[in-house]
């Protein structure tokens, strides 16, 4: 199965040629979809491997955007395509054992390792302990390994900028007949933000903290994501109420400039909920197609 590499960068570090490298030992070549807006450098520039092609677009198109950039530009001769991101250097076997999924059953057409945080030494969600390969509802992005039919039939959500792109993508994926399994054999090194333990009382709870502007497109996708696929499910629409006020909990209690992110927060939810986009919350050169040209 020829697999090519789908990475997306945006104001990378050093650690972008060693997730390259890592991507071209199991993959035939790798595409990286620069969101680094200009004239800003990047080091993304400085790739010269042959077998990388590098896409400069010049502003930032957010996930959904690049994505789509990168899979447009996949060979025609490309069976499945390994979505990766600038910090998610592979461990070796990884994608080997993707790959086995896909070449077992045509029906699977994402399949994806278990996200895990090595500074903390445990998965990212929990329950996970002992299980072997499961379908999921959702799988990240990072690592997500895609067979070619899916991505030529579900483009990613553009309008969704960042968050909950992932999950609308599996979600199409799966309306369309395809299985999303999650192998948690597999464990795939992976940074979500700045993640932080806090105690309350003798209990310590995790907590993820993020600038402003990210916890509106959280609040906002959320509630699109929630409109889009769960208006006619009672569960997955109190699902998301659950989610959005454990952020707001969160935030309110640990959150630097609280007042900043409580207030970004209510304004996502208030124009998911209006159709409408604050673009004071899009990152200096951010350009996602379907979000400035909506406002």
């Amino acid at each position: 199965m020829k697999i090519v590499a789908v990475l997306t960068a945006y104001h990378p570090d050093e650690r972008l040629a060693a997730v390259v490298d890592s991507s071209l030992r199991d993959c035939a070549a790798v595409i990286v979809v620069d969101n680094t807006p200009a004239p800003a450098p990047s080091l993304a520039g400085k790739l010269d491997d042959p077998r990388v092609t590098v896409l400069p677009v010049g502003r930032n198109l957010g996930l959904g955007g690049a994505l789509n950039l990168g899979v447009g530009a996949l060979p025609a001769d490309a069976e499945a395509v390994l979505l990766m991101d600038q910090d998610s250097v592979l461990p070796d076997g990884l994608v080997a054992g993707l790959r086995a999924h896909l070449e077992s059953d045509p029906k699977i057409g994402i399949v994806a390792p278990t996200p895990w945080d090595a500074a903390h030494g445990a998965a990212y969600n929990f329950g996970t302990e002992g299980k072997t390969v499961e379908d999921a509802t959702a799988v990240i992005t990072s690592g997500m390994l895609v067979r070619r039919e899916v991505v030529d039939r579900c483009p990613f959500r553009a309008d969704l900028f960042n968050d909950f792109v992932d999950i609308a993508f599996c979600v199409d994926a799966r309306k369309a007949g395809f299985r999303v399994i999650q192998d948690f054999t597999l464990k795939l090194p992976h940074s979500m933000g700045n993640r932080q333990e806090h105690g309350v009382g003798p209990v310590r709870v995790r907590v993820t903290h993020y600038p402003p502007w990210r916890h509106y497109w959280i609040a906002r996708n959320g509630v699109q994501y929630a409109l889009d696929y769960d208006r006619r499910r009672p569960q997955g629409m109190a699902s998301m109420a659950i989610f959005l006020a454990r952020k707001f909990l969160s935030v309110a209690c640990w959150g630097p400039k609280r007042a900043a992110q409580l207030t970004a927060l209510s304004r996502g939810v208030f124009d998911a909920l209006t159709g409408r986009y604050s673009l004071g919350y899009l990152p200096e050169g951010s350009y996602p197609p379907g979000v400035r040209d909506a406002d």
